[in-house]
């Protein structure tokens, strides 16, 4: 047992600091998968370990997949390991059927997420759509549900396979194509036409934060918008003013 700031740590290093330094890294398996169990940024951070030990050292983990789903809440949005999460998930869910699920959970969770991680996240779902063709269901199926409460998807149900995902639609990318941010309407836009085989480079986008957005947007060149829907007229401007007669701005 650690303490949590120490587990932080050692988790942070572990990746390139220790295992690639053992002679048998398997001896970590159970200490990253304790810690993956732990909840919060301790199981976020323990994911670089256990990628290791999955692709490079044949590691089994049965729930493995059901405890990554399970990661995905609110504040996953706001974390401090954001850009490391999204990187690592994007490798795991390379060659996974559970795909259409971790779609549809983030799309539910991007409702509520703030601009910089919806500028990350929509072009994440937009690469699995082309890597898994068979998920784009979710985005031409006709007739969604009107309202959440028809919608089959299960967002309490822990076991992705078993949330229903393929039998609904993304309603939500739709809501998110009316965001105040207008570059968040457009890159949801984007689901509306066909998807280029291209995937987007999310690199610059994974540690993308709100004080850049804010630096972006006030960087922008102003645009002159009018402020009289008519002409003036007179002094003030206002019709059937006495001042319109005697005054004119000309």
């Amino acid at each position: 047992q650690l303490p949590p700031g120490l587990y932080k740590k050692v988790l942070v290093i572990l990746h390139d600091s220790v295992l690639p330094y053992m002679n048998e890294p398997t001896l970590m398996m159970d200490f990253l998968t304790v810690a993956y169990g732990i909840g919060g940024a301790i199981s976020l951070l323990a994911l670089n370990g256990l990628f290791i030990l999955i692709h490079q050292h044949n590691l089994e983990y049965p729930d493995f997949y059901k405890k990554l789903y399970s990661l995905l809440d609110p504040s996953i949005y706001h974390v401090k390991y954001r850009a490391r999460f999204f990187h690592l998930t994007d490798l795991f869910l390379s060659s996974s059927y559970l795909v259409a699920a971790f779609i549809k959970r983030l799309a539910r969770l991007a409702l509520t997420a703030p601009p910089e991680a919806l500028l990350m996240i929509l072009p994440f779902i937009c690469n699995l759509f082309r890597r898994h063709p068979a998920c784009r269901v979710l985005v031409h199926r006709p007739g969604g549900p009107a309202d959440m409460s028809e919608d089959p998807y299960v967002m309490e149900e822990k076991e992705p396979s078993e949330s229903r995902a393929l039998q609904s639609s993304l309603w939500e990318i739709q809501s998110l194509q009316n965001h105040y941010h207008p570059d968040v309407a457009k890159a949801a836009a984007v689901l509306n036409q066909s998807l280029s085989e291209m995937e987007d480079d999310l690199s610059g986008l994974l540690e993308l934060s709100a004080s850049e957005l804010f630096d972006r947007e006030v960087k922008k060149k102003a645009v002159d918008v009018p402020l009289e829907f008519e002409q003036v007229r007179g002094l003030f401007g206002k019709k059937n003013d006495i001042f319109a007669e005697h005054f004119s701005l000309d």
